[in-house]
């Protein structure tokens, strides 16, 4: 508990950030029963912060400053819950009706689980730069978003879980990197229609996808190229991350797995559809078999088994 506030006061703000999970459908699992049910509330405070911000940035009705200023506001708000048990002001127009018990529970979350304040910060520079940036040159140009936008929720989770290993955070980064990059090949159409496009530039001009096409709905063979080049890319941060989903013991090494199997599944998904513009695969209950499946007969073929620790 942090003080100053009350147990029932800290719990109910974390059941309504576990509400904001069940709310949402997700590529991957969030604070699922996988994990030890401890660690379930943090989970999903970092979740109900992340998913609040990502929604200001991708809310195209309102004018950019505004959704600028909502962000910022958000950060104001970071801040003082990382330096003072109180949850800060009621929601402004714009913000979640529940403001107030996000940053509760994400205050002691920061507490309780000695969390950096500067990973929730890139979270929020990542969503600031979708309101601000639409297209991306280089691969370099967009992992670098990828740092800010989904590298800093693997760490956290990890800060949460006690590990504090520059070498997990390595694997962590290339898994969380790779579910970014599927998320975005998965809803290219969808986040052009919003005036953004992730695929770099670079790539993009390397098979001669044109924007037209993508714009008119047409799945040419040219982006169907430029999709399975980042597939490719994409596939093999899966793999250098793979050894973290062994290097971790507990519950959490079940829910990293999963987490990993549901990011390859999907990429296979999009592959088998040929990257169709009006195909978007989704991971839904006709895949527990698979899953079921894949998780009992999970086997780090490739790496020795590392020492392990518990979680």
């Amino acid at each position: 508990m942090v003080s100053g506030r009350s147990a029932p006061d800290i719990v109910a703000a974390y059941e309504s950030c576990l509400r904001d999970v069940r709310a949402h459908y997700e590529n991957f699992p969030v604070a699922s029963l996988l994990l030890p049910e401890s660690r379930r509330p943090h989970i999903a405070a970092v979740y109900a912060f992340a998913r609040a911000a990502d929604d200001f940035a991708d809310e195209g009705r309102l004018p950019e400053n505004e959704r600028l200023g909502l962000i910022d506001g958000w950060l104001g708000r970071l801040r003082r819950a990382a330096s003072s048990d109180e949850p800060g002001p009621p929601p402004r127009p714009g913000e979640p009706s529940h403001t107030p018990a996000i940053f509760l529970a994400v205050g002691a979350t920061i507490h309780s689980c000695e969390l950096p304040v500067h990973l929730f910060e890139d979270l929020l520079s990542a969503f600031r730069q979708d309101v601000t940036v639409a297209r991306y040159a280089t691969w370099e140009e967009l992992f670098d978003y990828c740092r800010r936008s989904a590298q800093p929720v693997g760490r956290l989770v990890l800060r949460i879980a006690g590990h504090r290993d520059a070498r997990l955070d390595g694997w962590s980064d290339a898994i969380c990197t790779a579910l970014q990059l599927t998320n975005f090949w998965q809803d290219l159409r969808v986040d052009f229609d919003r005036g953004r496009l992730y695929l770099p530039d670079v790539e993009r001009r390397s098979h001669g996808a044109r924007e037209e096409d993508l714009a008119s709905g047409r799945t040419t063979p040219e982006w169907r190229h430029a999709l399975s080049a980042c597939a490719t890319r994409t596939r093999a941060l899966f793999e250098a991350g793979s050894p973290l989903c062994d290097a971790v013991g507990g519950r959490l090494r079940h829910e990293l797995r999963a987490t990993w199997l549901g990011g390859v599944r999907l990429l296979d998904r999009l592959e088998h559809a040929d990257f169709d513009l009006h195909a978007r695969p989704t991971i839904g209950i006709v895949d527990a078999p698979w899953f079921a499946w894949r998780m009992m007969t999970w086997a780090a073929r490739r790496h020795p088994e590392p020492h392990q620790t518990p979680s």
